[in-house]
């Protein structure tokens, strides 16, 4: 269960709905080194076709878990950070120095993470990417986008070309 050869911190998706989504961050998990977790439920089967058409061929390079639940995903990886990426969170997360053991949980679309994921003793803290007031949310895949390549940023971009 190592971090990819970009050494980032893992993509953690909770109970996604949109099947575009995941295939694009399958996508993302391939370009970056990163490896993306799924917790089921999920809102669509993984043969779906928006799913394979939205990975393109980028599928067997990704480095992917399903997880039957979010506590069977944190049994995996007991001592590593959890950051909920939230709108309601003050803290910005760009004042964090990740690592490559860190978890990056997004929630689905489009209720974002619920309390049960956000009080769960194990968060280490909740993030927020900044937006203009009066806003709703990101794209999943944007937030997720954002976060592992200002972790890679921080990291020199080891690995990348």
């Amino acid at each position: 269960m190592e971090p990819g050869p970009t050494q980032l911190p893992h993509i953690v998706f909770h109970e996604p709905r949109i099947a575009g989504n995941t295939g694009n961050a399958i996508r993302l998990a391939a370009i970056t080194g990163a490896r993306l977790h799924l917790v089921e439920p999920l809102g669509f089967d993984l043969s779906e076709p928006k799913l394979k058409r939205a990975g393109l061929d980028y599928h067997d390079l990704a480095v992917m878990d399903v997880h039957k639940n979010f506590d069977a995903l944190l049994d995996l990886y007991p001592t590593s950070r959890v950051f909920a990426f939230t709108t309601r969170a003050t803290t910005n997360f760009a004042d964090v120095q990740f690592e490559p053991t860190d978890l990056m949980v997004f929630g689905p679309e489009p209720t974002g993470l619920d309390e049960s994921v956000l009080s769960h003793p194990r968060i280490t803290d909740e993030l927020r990417i900044p937006m203009l007031p009066g806003l709703r949310s990101l794209n999943l895949t944007n937030s997720a986008s954002i976060a592992i390549y200002e972790a890679w940023r921080q990291n020199g971009f080891t690995a990348g070309v």
